[in-house]
């Protein structure tokens, strides 16, 4: 049976009733970005399934750390700024990140968090959508900061200017078409935190732009392994981070991305001195960039920025189709695993069963999720748990093999078999899930 997400594939997946490890091996003999895995530093013998939580080491970005300390900020010191470019830090990984997420170029740049970034095009587009309009449409399940970010603003304004509207993913549309009069904002995360589940970005962008709707898209669990195409889907506004399939580091920088169309126009609430058109002249009043650096506001984070910028080398070496061909022949390879394995059966896939309809990621449903995820880690195979009874896996096409993936799920066997997640260290819930 050949896996299947708009082109053909190069991963054949056997017919046979019961995949075997020779199976894996065949698999990854035909994959065509298994040189990709050689530019990662991952610790020998680790699993790592949880690149869509904190992507691993580059080799290229462990390398770019050592330069940027030693060097240039130990050696060259303030002159860095101008002999190693660091001011063009957040132009440059944002150019590097828009080929990635469907941008042309001066459409993105890398600056602050998720959280940052959402409180500035959240307020520019309310801006631009004012003031008939004051509600902001999302998903109950969405992930918390997004919402949080609106309450916050619900908080400053009042709610008659913005207040937080949500729904289920199936009621999308019909809040839209029964509301959308009054929404200013709708804003989703492309693929669902704990289900994987992944929107109609262009379907809904569409929708909601006939009712005069701006659009935000969260591409936090999109941005490096779903081909995204923001601009062919006539996208507003979108944002991202660094460190998850993006592999930039813990804690590194996110991003923005504006249309063209919106830039010149909108405003932005962080006027820092960065977003000032000329930052340097040390003006006392502001006045914004006219492209979109404009939504920068302080000095950028030069040495995450910097490392962010070499981990996305990465990417020089594999195309989008590439990476989402193989995300989906791991997603079904693994799912087949787990499905065919008596002892797993009391996992329940929490995943849309199809792969077109989910991200790079499988959730599975199990009381003692917390627990069996813990027993993994300690076994090497790494996974992350999300409350309240999820655990997930995440697939990272440039970094992971097919025979990995039978092996985790082989210890996954085991442990469940000898019923080892029921030992009390594994028990103990830790400040991080």
């Amino acid at each position: 049976m050949l896996i299947k997400d708009s082109t053909q594939s190069h991963y054949t997946l056997s017919n046979d009733p019961k995949l075997q490890e020779g199976h894996a091996i065949e698999l990854d003999k035909e994959d065509p970005i298994a040189h990709a895995i050689a530019l990662f530093d991952i610790p020998q013998g680790v699993v790592y399934l949880d690149g869509n939580s904190l992507g691993p080491l580059p080799i290229s970005a462990k390398k770019m750390a050592i330069d940027v300390v030693e060097r240039q900020w130990g050696q060259d010191l303030i002159t860095s700024w101008n002999k190693h470019a660091w001011i063009d830090l957040p132009i440059t990984v944002g150019n590097k990140i828009a080929p990635l997420i469907g941008a042309k170029h001066g459409q993105v740049i890398c600056c602050d968090s998720i959280s940052v970034n959402l409180f500035k095009v959240l307020a520019s587009a309310l801006q631009m959508n004012g003031p008939t309009r004051h509600k902001v449409l999302s998903q109950q399940d969405n992930f918390p900061t997004d919402l949080y970010m609106v309450e916050g603003l619900e908080q400053m304004f009042g709610s008659h200017k913005c207040s937080l509207l949500t729904c289920s993913a199936d009621q999308i549309e019909s809040v839209l078409e029964q509301q959308g009069h009054e929404i200013s904002v709708l804003m989703l995360t492309h693929v669902n935190f704990r289900s994987g589940e992944i929107h109609d970005m262009q379907k809904l962008t569409q929708l909601a732009h006939k009712q005069g709707v701006l659009v935000i898209w969260d591409l936090a669990h999109s941005a490096g392994a779903v081909h995204v195409e923001l601009d062919e889907c006539q996208v507003d506004f979108a944002v991202g981070c660094g460190y998850k399939y993006l592999n930039g580091g813990p804690g590194a920088p996110a991003f923005i991305y504006a249309a063209n169309k919106h830039i010149t126009s909108l405003k932005q609430p962080l006027t820092g001195w960065m977003g000032h058109a000329n930052p340097f002249t040390f003006e006392p009043g502001y006045k914004a960039d006219a492209g979109i650096k404009k939504f920068l506001s302080g000095t950028p984070s030069v040495i995450s920025m910097s490392v962010l910028n070499a981990a996305l080398d990465v990417f020089e070496q594999v195309n989008m189709e590439q990476v989402r061909e193989k995300s989906v022949a791991m997603t079904c390879f693994f799912q087949r695993l787990v499905a065919q394995t008596d002892v797993l059966c009391g996992l329940t896939l929490a995943s849309p069963l199809s792969s077109e309809n989910r991200g790079s990621q499988l959730a599975y449903k199990h009381p003692a999720a917390y627990a069996l995820c813990q027993a993994l880690i300690s076994e090497g195979v790494v996974a992350d748990f999300r409350a309240p009874d999820i655990i997930r896996f995440g697939f990272s096409p440039t970094f992971l093999s097919f025979h990995q993936l039978f092996v985790s799920v082989e210890k996954l066997s085991a442990i469940m078999l000898s019923e080892k997640y029921k030992q009390a260290e594994f028990n103990r819930k830790q400040a991080v899930t």
